[in-house]
């Protein structure tokens, strides 16, 4: 992992775009992922934007997303 740690707080990330799923709901009930110049990856709950956010490594985005993709998930949503 680069510069940045777990829990810093999502706005002192300066000069980075937040993204957010279009399946988002108007409640925020969503994450909203952000590049890092460092290429991690910051991910914050869209409920609390100036909160903690947690940093991954781009291998561990891809990781989440696929299992995501594959319905690895699906049983945490029922």
């Amino acid at each position: 992992m680069g510069a940045y740690r777990n829990g810093i707080p999502a706005d002192s990330l300066e000069g980075v775009s937040w993204v957010k799923s279009r399946h988002s709901g108007p409640e925020g009930n969503c994450v909203e992922l952000a590049a890092l110049p460092d290429g991690d990856v910051a991910m914050r709950n869209s409920r609390d934007p100036l909160g903690p956010a947690l940093i991954y490594t781009r291998a561990e985005i891809s990781a989440f997303i696929f299992g995501a993709r594959d319905g690895e998930f699906t049983a945490l949503t029922t």
